[in-house]
């Protein structure tokens, strides 16, 4: 069952198209980000702010996120459990 998952700022996800949600630390990260800008499959969802989390979706698209990857975890097993 399809579920949208809040990624900060009234942004929301579908649960079943993420693939994986990983900080932008690293530079495997960084090149994904730069090949979603050159690709424009990018979605900034940052509303401005510092991006903490970059989540890949199954569909090739790299969202960015301004909350930390481990509180989107959290979210969504929050989700899982109310149902």
């Amino acid at each position: 069952m399809s579920r949208l998952l809040n990624i900060g700022f009234g942004n929301l996800i579908n649960t079943d198209r993420i693939l994986c949600v990983v900080t932008p630390d690293s530079a495997p990260a960084k090149r994904l980000i730069a090949n979603g800008k050159e690709k424009e499959t990018l979605i900034d969802a940052t509303q401005g702010r510092r991006t903490k989390s970059v989540i890949v979706t199954t569909d090739d698209r790299i969202v960015l996120s301004a909350l930390q990857p481990d509180t989107i975890a959290g979210r969504f097993h929050e989700k899982e459990r109310e149902e």
